[in-house]
Parts: structure tokens; C-alpha cells; sequence
């Protein structure tokens, strides 16, 4: 609890749940793991529904492709009709052109290219089992359209006799069906903000349409051919899609974890609300009320926030209250002082993620969506982590959960504004990025565990208690939240370009260190900057100075995380 309040249990959380704390496992354990835990997970529903959304699929391509076989008048008559009409319009004009451009720019090896690069991103990401995904999705395309071709045999419109190869179904629409079929699966799992989401979605869409039309204007398709084509790239996605079971993107929960055993007959809940964060707070507490209710729970405990306290005394009046879990709704700046405060109570905090980067939910596996979230504090698993206790000049004691850093990460929390994170999330960081790239590097002496001092010139050195920032980049790949050792990333490119090798380096999770990108492990860190240097604690910037102190506190907080 805080200052001068005894904490209702003194012995660490993770002795009563952890099988083996020593951190010589760590190794054993990431390597049996790295298979289980990976970011998109096999799911038996979402394998089911993408089946469903399948055979969908296939009723209307068989019909299709029986009435072009059987050369159905009708069909015939209206694909020459509209084929004759929509590229006569367009003849001899500058659309003429353009449509052009779009058959090449649209060629099915592009967009194989271009899904290729897609894959090879994930997997640099660890992200394995999307990245076999859309390589399947590029594999099955091509063959897939090539065979039904050939076994139909249509001839393509008199309109273009300089185009060879049979007409049904159009490659070009098969291919790019199945490429932007995939980058709306990933848009959906990956981008959290609706109307990002939805602008995204809806340029991937148009980008499928554009290109399947393009072959009407330009005489190389008929209409049916461009429905079949976009009908069996669309079938492609989602039968493979049923086969790899996709259903996520966030980092799962690892299978084996340590989850507390404490009795499950919770009744008290207390929810501290960041209300800044809320648009409109009365409907998400009536919302939250509702579900508690309807989950057996009592009326929940209402704290909120404010200018000059971010959630300390919330969080010892609702233990005070004898909430049984005590729910933190906001940023990472609030969860950070909740579960600081939290941390020794036995109290398990539920997070109801609700800021701009949210990296704790993200590493946990806690749901970004509030209704998924608040079903997780409701009816999850309790799971003791570490925390980290963190001092400095001018910086009073306290923990933080996350990572804490000196020098340029610092610099771009502080750059990006309120304003901007609200339009665009956790992007404005990137943007702030893209501003301090010429941030400059600082003299800063680095002890772990107390041994003798190394020197770096640095642009930045972050300490983490996890591994994984926003989109999964792995800037710690070796960091585990409950693993009793703190993970250091000292980061110095020597000039501007040098940020493309530390980028690379950091996507591709390469162990080699060198004094462009070096990394340490231990119980305890101290870091000392030769001057005054900005630094920050989960995101949120506490002031400039010379010296930071930290040292782990093992299994010292429970988290509701999903079962």
C-alpha cells in the first residue's frame, strides 16, 4: 500500500502461486511457449464462422460458374451487353488511360509481391501464425484461378483480341479479392480505433472494386468473370482462414501461467475512473452496473480521478471499502499510480483499458474492447506479476508496471499531445517519432545489480518490465512480466540513417548487441545522465534529471486476466 500504510499481505503474491520463480527457467520455459503463445491463436468459433462464411461463398461461385459453363443466355446476353457498353464509353478518352494504368498497377503478381511483404512483416514480428497465413492465402490464389480457367475455357471479349489466355474467372479480380481480403482481417484484428478502422476497411474495399471493374472498361473481362474472380479469391481467405483458425492479433495469455488459487466468491467491486478519458461517464457507469449486476456481483464502488490526484487515495479508499477487486478505468498513466498503490494488498486490479497506448492490457492479453475487458474483470483469472520500484532526483519513490525511460522516449510522450492522441491514438507517437529523430545523445553511466558502471552514449535507455510496445513491436523480445528481472535497452544510432539498422533490428528481434542497440538483465538498474535529462514512467513524463533508481518486486500485484 503506500507510504506508512502496512500492506494487508507482506509476503510476494508469486510464492503463493509460482512453481518455480528462479529466473534460470526463463529460457526453458520461452522456448517450450514460443509456439503456444502465438499472437493469432487458434480458435474453434472463429474457425467455425470463417467455414460458414465460406460455403457462402461457394454456393454463388458454383452457380455462377455451372450457368457460364452451360452458356446461359441470359447471362451471356448481359455480360456482352454491359462489356460492350462500359468500355465503348471509355474508348478514345483520358479514362481510357487511366484503366490501364490500374491493369498494371492491379496485376496479380503485384498484389502476390505486396501480400509477400505482408507476410514477411509479420514474421519478422513473430507473428507466425498470420504470416503462414497470408503466404498460404498467395499460394492457393494463383493455382486456384489458373485451374478453373483452364478447366472452363472461355473465350475473353472480341473487344481485346491482343490479351491471351481464357476469360473465366478474371485473375486480376481473384487476386486482388484475396489481397484485400487480408488486409481487412488485419485491419479489423490490429487497428483499435473505430474510424481509422472503418476508413481503412473502407479503402481496401475500394481498391477490390476498382480493380475487378477496371477489367470490364478496359475489354479484357466480362461481368461474370469479374464476379467469379472476386467470388474465389474471397473463398480463398476464408477457408483458410477456417483452416488456421485466425482469431486475433493482441498477444495471447500464454497457456501455462501462474494464476492465483484464491477463492473466486468475490462480491465487492470498486471501479476508479479516469473521467477524462470517458465521453460520456454516466452511460459507462450505468453500462458497468448492468453487467456487474447481471454477473451476481453487488452494486459496484465508484471513485474518480482528478487534476491533482490520479488515483492513490482512490485506490486505498476502495481497499479501505473492502472491495474484493479493485477496477482501474483509464490510461496507462492512472493504471500505473492504481497499481502502485495496489501492489502488496492482495487485491487483484481488473483494467478496463481506456488511454492511448494501453501497453499493459496489450502484454497481458486483457481485451481493448470495454465490454471484453469488463467480462475479464467479472469473470477472469487472477495472475501475480512484478512491479518496479523506481526513484530518482527530484522523483519521490514509486512503482511503475511497464517501462520507464530517460532521453529521447521521454521526449516523444512529452511531444505528443493530448489533442493529437485523441484523433489518432497511439499513432500520435509515431508522429512524435518522426520529430525527435535528431533527438541528441547523452552521456549516461548504466549499474546492474550494483556492478561496476558501463558508459554509453545514448539517445535512450528504457527499463521494462515487458517486452512489446504498441503493434507488437518487440523492443524487450526477452522481457517477462513475472519473471523477477528487470530487461535494459540502450539505444545510440550514431546518426540519422542509423535508425533504419536499429529499426530492423528491434522488428526482427535479433540478439546481437552492440553499442548502437545493446541490451542488460538484472534485479536492480541505475542509470546516471551527465545533465538533466527528460524522463518518463509508463508513458506519462515525471520531469528531467540526472538519475534514475529502479529494482523489481516480484509477484507483488494481481491482474484479472482472461481465463
Amino acid at each position: 500500500m503506500g507510504r506508512g500504510t502496512p500492506p494487508v499481505i507482506c509476503t510476494p503474491i508469486a510464492s503463493l502461486t509460482r512453481c518455480c520463480p528462479h529466473p534460470c527457467q526463463r529460457g526453458l520455459e520461452k522456448g517450450r511457449r514460443s509456439w503456444e503463445n502465438l499472437p493469432f491463436v487458434t480458435d474453434m468459433h472463429a474457425g467455425r464462422r470463417a467455414a460458414f462464411i465460406a460455403a457462402g461463398l461457394a454456393a454463388p461461385l458454383i452457380l455462377i460458374t455451372v450457368l457460364v459453363a452451360t452458356d446461359f443466355g441470359p447471362l451471356l446476353s448481359f455480360d456482352v451487353e454491359v462489356t460492350e457498353s462500359w468500355s465503348g464509353a471509355v474508348a478514345d478518352t483520358g479514362w481510357a488511360d487511366f484503366f490501364r494504368v490500374v491493369a498494371v498497377v492491379g496485376a496479380p503478381w503485384v498484389v502476390r509481391v505486396a501480400l509477400l511483404g505482408v507476410a514477411i512483416s509479420l514474421a519478422l514480428r513473430r507473428r507466425i501464425r498470420p504470416a503462414l497465413w497470408t503466404l498460404t492465402v498467395v499460394l492457393v490464389t494463383g493455382p486456384a484461378w489458373a485451374l478453373l480457367k483452364w478447366l472452363m475455357h472461355r473465350q475473353r471479349p472480341d473487344l481485346l483480341e491482343q490479351i491471351g489466355g481464357w476469360s473465366f474467372p478474371s485473375g486480376h479480380a481473384a487476386e486482388i479479392a484475396a489481397g484485400m481480403a487480408v488486409l481487412v482481417a488485419l485491419t479489423t484484428r490490429d487497428v483499435r480505433r473505430a474510424l481509422v478502422r472503418r476508413l481503412l476497411v473502407g479503402v481496401w474495399l475500394a481498391i477490390a472494386v476498382l480493380v475487378g471493374l477496371d477489367r470490364i472498361f478496359v475489354g479484357a473481362h466480362y461481368p461474370s468473370d469479374v464476379l467469379g474472380g472476386w467470388l474465389l479469391g474471397a473463398l480463398v481467405v476464408f477457408a483458410t482462414s477456417a483452416a488456421f483458425g485466425v482469431a486475433g492479433t493482441d498477444p495471447a495469455p500464454p497457456a501455462e501461467r501462474p494464476l492465483s488459487t484464491m477463492p473466486e466468491n468475490f462480491k465487492t467491486l470498486a471501479v476508479i475512473l479516469n473521467p477524462i478519458k470517458i465521453d460520456d461517464p454516466e452511460t459507462f457507469k450505468t453500462r458497468v452496473g448492468v453487467a456487474t449486476r447481471a454477473a451476481g456481483w453487488d452494486e459496484p464502488l465508484w471513485f474518480e480521478t482528478t487534476i491533482d490526484d490520479a488515483g492513490s487515495s482512490m485506490a486505498r479508499a476502495a481497499v479501505a471499502a473492502g472491495s474484493d477487486v479493485v477496477v482501474v478505468a483509464g490510461g496507462d498513466g492512472t493504471v500505473r499510480v492504481v497499481c502502485s498503490e495496489m501492489a502488496g494488498t492482495g487485491v487483484p486490479v481488473g483494467v478496463i483499458p481506456v488511454g492511448t497506448g494501453n501497453l499493459l492490457a496489450r502484454n497481458l492479453g486483457i481485451p481493448l474492447s470495454r465490454g471484453q475487458a469488463l467480462d475479464t474483470v467479472l469473470r477472469g483469472q487472477d495472475r501475480a506479476i512484478d512491479v518496479v520500484r523506481i526513484e530518482g532526483d527530484k522523483l519521490a519513490p514509486t512503482r511503475f508496471v511497464v517501462m520507464a525511460g530517460l532521453g529521447l522516449d521521454a521526449a516523444i510522450m512529452d511531444g505528443a499531445p493530448d489533442a493529437l492522441k485523441a484523433r489518432i491514438g497511439w499513432s500520435a507517437y509515431a508522429v512524435s517519432a518522426a520529430r525527435h529523430l535528431r533527438y541528441p545523445a547523452v552521456r549516461v553511466d548504466i549499474s546492474i545489480d550494483g556492478a561496476e558502471p558501463v558508459r554509453r552514449r545514448a539517445r535512450t535507455v528504457v527499463i521494462g518490465n515487458v517486452g512489446s510496445l504498441q503493434a507488437g513491436i518487440p523492443l524487450l523480445p526477452d522481457a517477462e512480466i513475472d519473471d523477477g528481472l528487470l530487461d535494459v535497452v540502450v539505444i545510440a544510432p550514431r546518426r540519422m540513417y542509423g535508425w533504419v539498422g536499429v529499426v530492423w533490428r528491434v522488428l526482427a528481434r535479433r540478439r546481437r548487441t552492440d553499442d548502437r542497440l545493446d541490451r542488460y538483465t538484472g534485479r536492480s538498474v541505475v542509470m546516471k545522465a551527465a545533465h538533466a535529462t527528460p524522463r518518463q514512467l509508463d508513458g506519462d513524463t515525471v520531469g528531467a534529471g540526472t538519475e534514475l533508481r529502479a529494482e523489481i518486486e516480484p509477484g507483488l500485484l494481481l491482474v484479472r486476466v482472461p481465463r
